[in-house]
């Protein structure tokens, strides 16, 4: 294994950084059910996208899928999120970490009475915001083409 490519050039450095502060409102939903963006493809150059998703309790979650061009990674921060590894239901606490290849497939679910928190990894980088915001109103005939277009293939 190796270094990527260099991609940038210069010298001395550039002040670039992007700072979020905690108490940023969610992009999505509400700060008890929502996903902030921390970094977009958009934002990171297409290297990844990082998401905090906060769960009310037993708020469910989405089936069974893969990704074709995506891994998936789950760190749980708070509460009790069920992770589906393709084989079992692990009942995951803070701390707990589970990083799914591309054609792995995975689930998540709060089940719980509490509410739950982690942070959603993708790479590389995908637009997966248009996914989140619009899921809940694609009609179910177009639901498919909108799945395969942010390349979720459930089972």
């Amino acid at each position: 294994m190796s270094y990527p490519e260099e991609v940038y050039f210069g010298q001395t450095g550039e002040v670039n950084a992007r700072f979020r502060p905690a108490s940023t409102p969610p992009d999505k939903g509400t700060e008890g059910d929502g996903i902030h963006y921390l970094a977009t493809t958009a934002t990171t150059g297409g290297e990844f996208g990082l998401y905090r998703v906060m769960m009310r309790p037993r708020a469910g979650g989405p089936a069974t899928h893969f990704h074709r061009t995506i891994s998936e990674s789950f760190f749980v921060l708070n509460g009790v999120v069920r992770l589906y590894n393709g084989d079992r239901w692990i009942e995951a606490g803070p701390g707990d970490f589970l990083h799914v290849p591309q054609g792995g497939l995975h689930a998540f679910r709060n089940d719980s009475d509490a509410a739950a928190e982690m942070l959603l990894l993708f790479t590389p980088g995908a637009p997966r915001e248009e996914y989140f915001e619009r899921l809940g109103d694609i009609a179910e005939e177009d639901l498919t083409a909108f799945r395969v277009k942010h390349d979720s293939y459930f089972v």
